[in-house]
């Protein structure tokens, strides 16, 4: 084996970050192959051979911020216990993951929410995907947090308890 296939994966891999990183400044429709060439120091045709369009690009720049964002953000939450703590993991993270500035623009999800909208077709549905995961992450754990103790369960509850003290049901 002459390694080709783990150096495209490795070209492709790093066009789709640094496509991600282009989108959280200037949106998808900012990102052209010229200035991924650019900025990756390779050729336009090296770009175009890792991607042949433009919407491939877009689709593998949402799928690279996704991941970034679920490996900085998602999967250390999950690392707390559920309830509580991983809620406030969650939150916490992502506010230091928009204020940190992982990708040069910030979110991804914010950069883009309006650019593709009106526009149907695969990139405006990898975005809708990307855009429903969080907030179905969050609505998960809020579900849990009541079994864990940590979340009021009825209107007249204290709005956070301590695993001490209880919620009344």
């Amino acid at each position: 084996m002459d390694g080709r296939i783990e150096r495209g994966d490795r070209s492709r891999k790093a066009v789709a970050a640094h496509a991600a990183a282009i989108a959280s400044v200037d949106g998808l429709s900012g990102m052209t192959f010229s200035r991924l060439a650019e900025g990756l120091r390779v050729s336009k045709s090296s770009i175009q051979s890792a991607y042949a369009t433009k919407e491939a690009v877009q689709l593998a720049a949402i799928a690279a911020a996704s991941e970034i964002f679920t490996s900085a953000e998602v999967v250390p939450a999950f690392e707390v216990p559920e309830g509580r703590s991983r809620l406030q993991s969650l939150i916490d993270g992502w506010l230091a993951y928009v204020e940190g500035r992982v990708l040069p623009g910030g979110c991804v999800m914010s950069a883009t929410f309006s650019e593709f909208d009106s526009h149907p077709g695969p990139v405006r549905d990898a975005l809708g995907r990307m855009r429903r995961g969080w907030p179905r992450v969050l609505a998960q754990q809020i579900a849990v947090a009541p079994a864990a103790c940590c979340i009021r369960t009825s209107p007249t509850a204290p709005l956070l308890a301590s695993a001490a003290h209880p919620p009344a049901s």
